[in-house]
């Protein structure tokens, strides 16, 4: 079995939580293609350095589609997962995203607002008719930090304030510009990485209550130039 060490790079830790990054293409928790996991591979890294017999308790609060990067938090405790939970109910947890996506931007800053259907049958989305049948509402903010003219790629800053499946693929790629190696939903960069990462996350402690906030920018050639702290 493949360790954790190659796998897992962990922010912060303590008896609560455990904020870590997450490398693409390793699911969030184990699927039906039996790869290793996220989940799989936190229980892993708690077992062998806190000598622990038996089942390792790790709540999984949240998910990344499996080809993107970034980071996740996972609850050590029941109690830190249920309050967890809550915060995600109560949009207190936080996610943003870079995203290196086709073409230039008409405005640097902007929102869409989208509904969107899941069509379970293929495991995608797309958007429709805000009186469509289980159609559900998407809004997101954009904002473009860098443009390479050269390959008429923008890289952009994303604020979800909703979790549809796949929103920030499917409202870019409805917008125009779609995300580079996107293999759903994309037109540039086929058989390449998708270039979507969730940079930053922000959480209340489940006990101390604290704004706790994470962020790890991924090694774009985009991203080197800009400052984003």
């Amino acid at each position: 079995m493949e360790s954790y060490e190659e796998n897992l790079k962990v922010l912060f830790e303590d008896n609560h939580v455990i904020v870590v990054e997450k490398k693409p293409n390793i699911p969030s928790q184990e699927d039906k293609t039996g790869d290793l996991d996220m989940l799989t591979l936190v229980k892993q890294y708690i077992k062998e350095k806190y000598n622990k017999t038996g089942d390792v308790f790790l709540g999984l609060v949240h998910r990344l589609d499996r080809p993107v990067g970034g980071v996740m938090v996972f609850a050590r405790t029941s109690k830190a997962a249920s309050r967890l939970s809550e915060s995600v109910r109560n949009k207190e947890l936080q996610k943003k995203y870079l995203a290196i996506v086709d073409g230039k931007f008409k405005e640097k800053k902007g929102t869409l607002e989208d509904y969107l259907y899941k069509d379970e049958r293929n495991n995608t989305s797309r958007v429709v008719n805000k009186d469509k049948k289980n159609a559900k509402l998407a809004k997101l903010d954009y904002e473009v930090l860098n443009y390479d003219d050269k390959r008429n790629l923008s890289l952009v800053k994303i604020n979800l304030y909703t979790g549809r499946h796949h929103q920030i693929r499917v409202q870019l790629a409805n917008f125009g510009h779609s995300i580079y190696g996107d293999q759903k939903y994309g037109i540039r960069g086929k058989n390449k990485q998708i270039r979507l990462w969730a940079y930053e996350l922000s959480f209340p402690h489940p006990t101390i209550k604290e704004i706790l906030t994470f962020r790890s920018i991924p090694d774009w050639t985009m991203c080197r130039t800009i400052n984003m702290k």
